[in-house]
């Protein structure tokens, strides 16, 4: 239903009136005056509108007939119609004879306005219903799975295509809700402007999430080259309405539904290990980070506090922490003696040394997978 409300009749009435030397006065489906240039005569009946509205015609007022109408003045009163809808009558003060033209001027800009509005509100309503959907299919059992298969019918989601969930969170938490939700509003411009089928939502004034479908090869190596270019895609759509900083990450590719709602825990996990992996760093892949993310669910629990029992005893017996930092670095150049002792700027025997006192203290034989796996994992757990 076309709804003419008074700010947008008044509205009609400044804009019309710009290019019209007469005054123009806007009614509703009852005759009330909503928007005129004579303040003074706004929410009364206009009589000729009434008429206009009863007869689905102009009417027209001359100087004989406002004699007999209690209020009226000379004017056209011209039926606005949206998509075949009667939903006022636009008036133009004068004369007849000099301001008929003017009126149907001064209607079709009327309309055009209305149906602009209309078509604004069906726009907005589209976005909150896309935007509800996507609450609901990161928030499993908020709906039930049938509703959510009727519901992606109805905006066309294939639930067999494989989707990830892209998460951007505002990092600078002293800027105030509002200014942090315009710029998330701002980010959604864009990204609809970049990829109009593309689900999305604020789901809080400082985070965004995204549900884009990822085209890549079912091989781990494809999946995690097509993840990758969709997150580079993505933050740079978004870069031109960012004014603060931000992280952006993607979880892991599912198809259906229920692989929604985990790879946005995936995604919300991988930005907290890539944060604290890398402090500067700004877009992170589930695909760069799977076994820290894997193993960060671990982080409580007995399992992960046998995990981390080498660990206390290294730092109990590590006062400088250079044995740690000797651990790290051979982790990190994928156990490759000759690249750590460069990384850290020693001798290949000393770093050989650190290696048998980090096993004699931990009990544990770097030369077996088992326990190097067990640091490793530890290591990623803090």
């Amino acid at each position: 239903m076309v709804l003419l409300e008074r700010a947008l009749a008044q509205e009609i009435v400044e804009r019309t009136m710009k290019i019209v030397p007469f005054n123009v006065n806007v009614m509703d489906v009852n005759g009330v005056i909503l928007g005129s240039g004579n303040p003074e005569r706004l929410g009364e009946l206009h009589a000729g509108a009434r008429q206009a509205l009863a007869q689905s015609r102009t009417v027209e007022v001359d100087a004989a007939v406002v004699r007999g109408l209690e209020g009226a003045q000379p004017g056209v009163n011209i039926p606005l119609t949206v998509r075949g809808q009667l939903c006022g009558v636009v008036g133009v003060s004068g004369a007849p004879d000099e301001v008929r033209q003017v009126g149907e001027l001064v209607r079709v800009m009327a309309e055009m306005i209305l149906e602009q509005a209309q078509l604004l509100r069906e726009l907005q309503h589209e976005k909150r219903y896309r935007e509800e959907f996507v609450d609901q299919l990161i928030s499993p059992g908020a709906t039930s799975r049938a509703d959510l298969e009727r519901w992606g019918g109805r905006l066309g989601v294939d639930f067999r295509e494989r989707r990830a969930a892209v998460v951007l969170e505002l990092l600078d938490e002293t800027i105030g809700p509002d200014r942090a939700m315009a710029e998330l509003q701002r980010c959604q411009q864009h990204l609809a402007a970049w990829e109009p089928s593309l689900l999305m939502s604020a789901v809080s004034p400082r985070e965004l999430v995204m549900l884009p479908v990822v085209a890549g090869g079912d091989d781990a190596a494809g999946l995690a080259v097509a993840a990758k270019t969709l997150l580079f895609a993505l933050e740079a759509a978004m870069r031109p309405a960012l004014q603060t900083p931000a992280v952006v990450s993607i979880g892991v590719a599912l198809p259906g539904i229920d692989g929604i709602p985990l790879s946005y825990q995936c995604a919300k996990r991988t930005a907290r290990v890539g944060r604290a992996r890398d402090k500067s760093g700004r877009l992170f892949s589930y695909y760069d980070l799977s076994f820290p993310v894997l193993l960060s669910g671990l982080g409580a629990g007995w399992q992960a506090e046998q995990l981390r029992r080498p660990l206390d005893r290294l730092a109990v017996a590590d006062g400088r922490g250079s044995l740690r930092a000797t651990l790290v670095a051979w982790f990190m150049q994928d156990c490759l003696a000759e690249r750590a002792a460069r990384q850290l700027g020693i001798h290949r025997n000393t770093l050989d040394y650190r290696l048998r006192r980090i096993g004699e203290i931990t009990g544990l034989d770097l030369a077996r997978i088992d326990d190097r796996l067990m640091l490793y994992a530890a290591l990623q757990l803090e």
